[in-house]
C-alpha cells in the first residue's frame, strides 16, 4: 500500500461512478432476493429504524423498559429516550459483545424491571453473531420482544438464515462503512405480519419527507462515492482522526459524541435506486473479506497475549467481517499498539471508546445505579481495531503484525 494513501476503518463496499445511475429495481425487493429477508421498511437510518420499532412496540405495552449492552453505540441509549423510554444496562460476557447472560436473566428478575421489560437488543457488533436465540428464549419467558441490532451485519447468517430473523425484529444499516453506502440509510425487518403492519404504522406516523435533509444526504453521498477510496481518505479522514487520537481524544477521533436530535425522514428515491444497483457486488465483497478475516483473525491469535473476538459459538454463525476486533492483556499494551500504528494510516483504531456509563453526555440518559459493567469496562479499554478493508494488502498486514509482536514481546 503506497504511503499516500489511507486505509478506512471498517471495509465498507468500494463505491463506483455507476452506482450513482439508479437501477430500474426496487431496493426493498433486492434486499429480500439477496438476503432471503421479508420486505424491509426503508429507513434514513439504522436509529431511526430502532425509534420506528420502538415506537410501534411500546403503543400496545404498559411496559417502559429496554436492555441493551453496556459496551454499544451511545446512539443506541439515545434512541430509546428520544421514544420515552427507560434504559436498562446489562454486562457482556468476559471477551465478548454479547450479553452476559447470567446477568440478563437476573435483570429480568430484579424487583425494579420485573414486568416492565418491553425489550432486549442483542447486538451483532462489528459483524459477529451474538447468541440470539439464548436471549430470545429469556425474553419469551418474561413476555418481552427481542430487537436485533444487525446495524454492522448485513449478510451474516445463523443456520443459513439472515441475522435479523430470530428475533422479533431486526434492523441494518447503510452508513459509511457498514458494508452498503447510502452514506446514511437502513432497513427494518419482522418475521410477523401483524408486527409489521405495526411498524408500518409507526413509520407512517413519525416519518416524514424532508427536502432539505435528502438533498444533504444526496451530496453526501455523491461525496463519499468521490473519496472513499485510499487516496480520498488520505486527504479527507487520515489528517482529522490522527491528529484527535494524537491528542488523546478519541471520542472525537471515531465519531463517538452525538447529538441528541435524531432525523426522521424519508430514505429518498434516488439513493433507494442506487442502493439497489450496488447491491449484486455486495455478496461477493462480503465472501472476500469473510474469507480475508478469518485468515488474519489466525494469523493475530497467533500472537501470544492476544484473542480476537468471534462469533458466538454453538450457534451455527457465520458473521461478516468488516473489523478484525483484538483483545490485548492491558489498556497500556493496547494504547502502545495504537500509539505505532495509528500513524501509518493502516486501519487501526478503537470501535466504541467507553462503556456506555462512562460517556458524560450520556450520564444524565442513564439509571443513577448502572451497576459495576466490569467486563464491558474492560472490554472498552482493551479492544483495538484492525480494518479489514481489502485495499489493507498483505504487506500492510504484515507490518500490523509486525508491530503487535513487538510490543507483546517488550510486555513479556
Amino acid at each position: 500500500m503506497s504511503s499516500r494513501q489511507e486505509v478506512p476503518p471498517t471495509a465498507g463496499l468500494p463505491p463506483q461512478w455507476q452506482d450513482l445511475w439508479p437501477a430500474d429495481a426496487d431496493f426493498s425487493d433486492a434486499l429480500a432476493a439477496t438476503f432471503g429477508l421479508p420486505s424491509s421498511l426503508l429507513e434514513c437510518s439504522g436509529t431511526a429504524a430502532l425509534v420506528v420499532t420502538l415506537h410501534a412496540l411500546k403503543r400496545h405495552s404498559a411496559r417502559r423498559v429496554v436492555v441493551i449492552p453496556a459496551y454499544t453505540c451511545p446512539l443506541v441509549v439515545m434512541a430509546i429516550v428520544h421514544c420515552g423510554l427507560e434504559v436498562a444496562l446489562c454486562d457482556t460476557g468476559p471477551g465478548s459483545v454479547d450479553f452476559d447472560h447470567d446477568q440478563l436473566a437476573a435483570v429480568f428478575e430484579a424487583p425494579r424491571y420485573r414486568d416492565r421489560i418491553l425489550a432486549v437488543i442483542p447486538t451483532h457488533l462489528g459483524g459477529r453473531v451474538v447468541d440470539v436465540a439464548a436471549v430470545q428464549k429469556l425474553a419469551v419467558k418474561y413476555g418481552s420482544c427481542v430487537i436485533e441490532d444487525a446495524a454492522q451485519a448485513l449478510g451474516a447468517t445463523v443456520n443459513g438464515k439472515s441475522v435479523g430473523l430470530i428475533g422479533d425484529a431486526g434492523f441494518f444499516s447503510f452508513a459509511i462503512g457498514k458494508g452498503l453506502n447510502l452514506f446514511e440509510g437502513g432497513a427494518l425487518i419482522a418475521n410477523d405480519p401483524h408486527l409489521r403492519q405495526r411498524l408500518q404504522s409507526a413509520h407512517d406516523e413519525l416519518i416524514h419527507f424532508d427536502a432539505w435533509m435528502e438533498a444533504k444526504r444526496c451530496l453526501q453521498y455523491c461525496a463519499s462515492t468521490l473519496f472513499y477510496r485510499p487516496f480520498g481518505l488520505r486527504l479527507f479522514y487520515g489528517p482529522q482522526f490522527r491528529r484527535a487520537a494524537g491528542a488523546g481524544n478519541w471520542v472525537e477521533a471515531v465519531g463517538d459524541r452525538f447529538g441528541r436530535e435524531i432525523p426522521l425522514h424519508t430514505l429518498g428515491r434516488w439513493r433507494q435506486h442506487c442502493a439497489a444497483g450496488a447491491l449484486p457486488r455486495l455478496p461477493s465483497f462480503l465472501e472476500q473479506t469473510r474469507t480475508q478475516g478469518l485468515a488474519r483473525r489466525r494469523m493475530l491469535q497467533d500472537i501470544a497475549g492476544i484473542t480476537v473476538i468471534d462469533d458466538a459459538a454453538g450457534v451455527g454463525a457465520a458473521g461478516t467481517w468488516p473489523v478484525l476486533m483484538a483483545l490485548l492483556p492491558s489498556t497500556a499494551l493496547r494504547d502502545a499498539a495504537l500509539r505505532r500504528l495509528v500513524p501509518l494510516g493502516l486501519g487501526a483504531g478503537r470501535l466504541f471508546v467507553y462503556a456506555l456509563p462512562d460517556y458524560d453526555y450520556l450520564r444524565d440518559l442513564l439509571p443513577a445505579d448502572v451497576g459495576a459493567c466490569t467486563e464491558a469496562r474492560k472490554l472498552a479499554g482493551t479492544l483495538l481495531c484492525i480494518s479489514n478493508s481489502l485495499w489493507l494488502d498483505d504487506a500492510a498486514f504484515a507490518k500490523v503484525l509486525q508491530i503487535l509482536g513487538e510490543v507483546m514481546t517488550a510486555a513479556s
